[in-house]
């Protein structure tokens, strides 16, 4: 009986501390799952032979960019020939392109967060080759810039395949991996330049652009694969895409992060796994568990109070990131092609030289040197890269920012300098290098400072802001500069100088930070 009476005291003790009833010999508790996120994953698993690949197409991604927007440098002197075009038509060209640009720039984003990256990149390629090529038939100037709008907005969806490459990449090597993005800008910069050296004296502008589309064919070929598409599992399944044999495919996955946002664990799950065995790594133990998130593509997010100063001075920041790189093309250009240097007077001097009667109105074409100078200036986007890498991981993101705007200013009015071609060259290939290491930089900093729900919208809001920038620099560059080159140069390092007292102002440095997930 007091055996029994004690064992039922035991008993009754047990179950009022909430345990239940154990032998004596099981005195261990049982061992809860682990868990992890995509951002732990992606730490875990490292840099290796999957981001290789991946930064070697997606780089390639913006060759064709490049190649696109960069045209309009070179084409622009042929096409006022043929039209026999005013200044301002001349400038439109550009602005339409960059109008595209800008329209489908939010939409792109709001897609991209909404459907995922991998269909706006594919989507972009596929709208981009296919109006570029039309453009080559362009009857008149009027189709010429129609047409031109629409290829800047499949570029809008193109620029999206920067944030599937970010989300990929471990924090300790975005700003390693991310700016060396510019020499793919550089050589598609580079090529179409070299096509108007080599194609537009013998064939004409028009086989130029025929040209410069089979680089787009090329990679269109290789986003034709998915990633996983059999694999996917999700709450509101979407049709799967028809898987191609090719070996470039597995190399083109969707953003782990997207998957895990819209509720697509399995599919985020497939995709790091894949990526572990390429990189010869092993995902952390447990189960990767993140909550769907419900406000993916949410626009008030972005002007939320955590993100409102950010968001401001972003768009600006972006706005003078393309006023002030494309005013650098467009002045180098127009400075050559109208031959500005040390000109005193140069509405009176550039009248004078429009009124020969042996050439067309307005018909200056470049000649060798100049697409030499050009050359030339475009290998500065590069040869910083070093000094932008150090900045990036030495002095983070924001001073990186303020010191090459502070320093563009100061290029800019150098510029105006009366000087040898091989001073002009030098002074323009410092220029180039600023003004594109700062681009690289505003790129990066977006990428990182918005989360997954809202990065793509982030950047497309960033983007369609940049446009505005290019969309003015034209008249001013193109414009102006035949009125004045000092009034002409002035805009664009003023700009800066506002743009570096702004992103000292930022609340936030990104620096060695997480991707975010959500807002909260």
């Amino acid at each position: 009986m007091k055996e029994q009476l004690v064992s039922s005291i035991q008993l009754e003790d047990v179950e009022l501390d909430g345990g239940p009833a154990q032998p004596p010999h099981a005195s261990h508790q049982p061992k809860e799952n682990k868990t992890y996120t995509v951002e732990e994953a992606v730490e875990t698993i490292g840099f290796g032979r999957f981001h290789i690949m991946l930064f070697l197409i997606m780089g390639s991604a913006n060759i064709v960019e490049a190649m696109e927007i960069m045209l309009l440098s070179v084409v622009s002197p042929e096409i006022r020939c043929e039209w026999r075009l005013q200044d301002w038509q001349v400038a439109l060209v550009s602005t339409m392109v960059f109008l595209g640009f800008m329209i489908c720039g939010v939409l792109s984003g709001y897609v991209a967060d909404k459907y995922g990256r991998w269909k706006v990149v594919t989507g972009g390629f596929v709208l981009s080759s296919y109006f570029s090529l039309l453009t080559s038939f362009a009857p008149s100037y009027v189709w010429f810039i129609f047409l031109r709008s629409l290829v800047g907005c499949g570029v809008a969806g193109t620029s999206q395949g920067f944030v599937l490459k970010t989300e990929f990449i471990p924090a300790k090597y975005r700003a390693w991996l991310l700016p060396l993005s510019s020499i793919f800008w550089m050589v598609g910069s580079m090529l179409i330049i070299i096509l108007g050296l080599t194609v537009v004296p013998t064939m004409g502008w028009r086989w130029m652009i025929r040209f410069s589309v089979v680089p787009s064919i090329v990679l269109l070929g290789l986003f034709q694969v998915s990633w996983t598409p059999r694999r996917q599992c999700s709450r509101n399944p979407q049709p799967t895409l028809l898987t191609l044999p090719s070996p470039w495919g597995q190399f083109i996955p969707e953003s782990a992060r997207f998957n895990v946002s819209e509720g697509n664990v399995k599919a985020a799950v497939a995709t790091l796994e894949r990526i572990a065995r390429m990189n010869k790594a092993s995902l952390p133990e447990g189960n990767l568990v993140e909550p769907p998130e419900t406000e993916r593509g949410n626009y008030y997010i972005l002007v939320s109070p955590p993100f409102r100063r950010t968001s401001l001075i972003l768009w600006y920041s972006w706005f003078v990131a393309s006023f002030s790189y494309y005013g650098s093309v467009l002045s180098s250009s127009e400075l050559l092609e109208k031959n500005l240097l040390c000109v005193t007077d140069s509405d009176e001097e550039h009248n004078i030289k429009h009124v020969q009667e042996e050439a067309l109105c307005y018909c200056i074409p470049f000649g060798s040197a100049d697409y030499v100078t050009l050359l030339i200036s475009c290998l500065g986007e590069v040869a910083l890269i070093p000094l932008n890498i150090g900045l990036l991981n030495v002095v983070g993101r924001k001073r990186s920012m303020i010191i090459m705007l502070l320093c563009s200013a100061v290029f800019f009015m150098l510029v105006n300098i009366c000087t040898s071609m091989v001073g002009f060259t030098v002074l323009l290939f410092l220029l180039r290098s600023l003004v594109s290491m700062n681009f690289n930089v505003v790129y990066i900093y977006t990428a990182e400072v918005y989360p997954t729900v809202v990065r793509s919208l982030g950047m497309g809001f960033c983007t369609s802001f940049s446009r505005i920038g290019g969309m003015i620099a034209p008249f001013i560059a193109q414009v102006l500069m035949s009125k004045s080159v000092v009034l002409a140069l002035m805009p664009f390092a003023v700009a800066c100088v506002v743009c570096a007292v702004g992103i000292a102002l930022l609340p936030i440095e990104t620096r060695g930070r997480a991707l975010l997930q959500n807002a909260t």
